[in-house]
């Protein structure tokens, strides 16, 4: 038996047994067929066949003659991840991993949609639309940090106008004067080319 399989097959019991003491399958309920099994975990029958033989010997699952997979013990399927040291199989961690690509593409998606509305819609920025927006992010030794936009003079210093605001992943249009800026904020802002630079020195500017 290749190394591989057998990994793979050990890999697919041990997420089921942690399925069963998250309860997500409950103690009593019916596991789908191989087949089905095998469609979820993208490997063959097989696979499945030898992953539910380890539940079967460890008393986590009975198969009937039928091939009806029944789950009996959570006990023994958290002792079984335990024995194993594993609190999440491969399986369990690529779907959080996935999960978090999608949400970080809809939260980059919505960003890159808000700019656009802000550049096409806003009469404010109706002269300054030949210019791009560019990201600064607040450092913790700013001395921006715990200012108000009004009280830095920003545009007066700068000669940038700040269009939206990025706080971890909630995004402010055109914040007002009195938002108090902190640490890890990002700022979008426009202007010509030179303010950009004089931007970047007065958000880096040391306390």
């Amino acid at each position: 038996m290749a190394d591989s399989e057998k990994a793979g097959y050990k890999s697919i019991a041990l997420d089921i047994a942690q399925r069963i003491v998250s309860g997500e399958i409950p103690v009593g309920s019916k596991i789908s067929g191989r087949s089905l099994l095998a469609g979820q975990y993208h490997v063959s029958p097989e696979t499945i066949r030898k992953a539910i033989g380890l539940l079967k010997e460890e008393n986590i699952v009975s198969v009937t003659q039928g091939k009806e997979i029944t789950v009996i013990s959570n006990r023994n399927a958290y002792e079984y991840i335990t024995k194993h040291n594993y609190l999440k199989s491969v399986y369990s961690l690529k779907q959080d991993l996935q999960l978090l690509l999608q949400e970080k593409q809809n939260i980059d998606r919505r960003f890159e949609s808000i700019l656009t509305e802000i550049m096409e819609a806003s009469d404010r920025l109706q002269n300054l639309k030949p210019y791009n927006p560019i990201e600064l992010k607040i450092h913790s030794h700013s001395h921006v940090i715990g200012m108000t936009i009004a009280s830095l003079q920003f545009w007066q210093n700068t000669g940038a106008t700040i269009i939206a605001l990025r706080r971890g992943t909630n995004v402010s249009i055109s914040p007002g004067p009195h938002v108090v800026l902190l640490e890890d904020d990002v700022l979008v802002v426009v202007g010509e080319e030179k303010a950009f630079e004089k931007t970047k020195q007065f958000i880096n500017r040391p306390r």
